[in-house]
């Protein structure tokens, strides 16, 4: 990590910062979920970067990108990426995006078409409208706004506790960006997201979904959403929830791999 690059780059009037492993290697940008930050996937990174330059920029209102007072929709999330894609010069990247990420890049892909070449969707926000009105009506932003005002420590201490087969490297990337992560930026949970299924249809490129037995997109949506776009594949990570690339990150990476090097090389 001590030879990757930190840089910002401006996109819709906000400065977007952005970690890249960098060299001249096919580029892989990815998205992390609602409450994280380009570092935590440092771990992948580690694992791709023999053979890709792996972009990891931090979400508006997250990391050290700017946060705005407003504008949390994915459409804004979208326009930062395609922002990013275009400030750094970036030719056929694959985008990789988990959770609140996976969105962002599935709604990226819908619009760009082929100026990408393949797209990688990890257990993306893929609710239906009942789940969606479930989560926005819950205190998820009230327990954030709660958690900020807590000790990094004493946070620190309780999620090694609960997550203990975690490493304590990757668990303190995620307190951090947790922390870091502003309350303007759970605008994105306000219903509705965009329609997924027009969105995976839309898709010009080879895309994968890659899910866990326990997490949110089921084995039954991945078939549907294999039924309304012939490019999509999916993988199934056992004994994974939704947190699949921190909880099982060797055989996650492993999955992403080996999708890229069938659509890179």
């Amino acid at each position: 990590m001590t030879n990757w690059i930190h840089g910002n780059i401006q996109a819709n009037g906000i400065d977007i910062h952005y970690l890249r492993t960098g060299r001249d290697k096919p580029p892989l940008i990815a998205l992390h979920g609602l409450t994280g930050s380009g570092a935590c996937w440092t771990p992948l990174a580690r694992a791709l970067e023999d053979r890709y330059d792996v972009i990891m920029p931090d979400a508006r209102g997250h990391g050290a990108s700017s946060a705005p007072s407003g504008g949390y929709l994915y459409g804004d999330f979208a326009s930062d990426v395609i922002g990013l894609i275009e400030a750094l010069g970036l030719v056929a990247p694959v985008l990789l995006g988990h959770s609140m990420g996976g969105m962002t890049a599935a709604v990226v892909a819908s619009e760009v078409d082929t100026a990408i070449r393949g797209v990688i969707l990890a257990d993306p926000t893929f609710l239906s409208p009942e789940r969606q009105r479930e989560v926005y009506e819950s205190d998820v932003a009230e327990q954030h706004r709660r958690l900020r005002g807590r000790n990094k420590d004493e946070v620190l201490t309780e999620t090694k506790a609960r997550q203990p087969h975690r490493s304590p490297e990757l668990l303190e990337l995620i307190v951090d960006a947790r922390l870091r992560t502003g309350i303007s930026a759970f605008e994105v949970l306000t219903p509705p997201n965009p329609d997924y299924r027009s969105l995976v249809k839309a898709i010009a490129v080879p895309n994968l979904l890659v899910i866990g037995d326990n997490g949110v997109v089921s084995v039954e949506t991945a078939r549907e959403l294999q039924g309304l776009n012939p490019r999509l594949r999916f993988e199934l990570i056992a004994n994974a929830g939704h947190g699949l690339p921190y909880d099982r990150p060797e055989e996650f990476a492993a999955v992403v791999r080996s999708f890229l090097e069938t659509v890179v090389g």
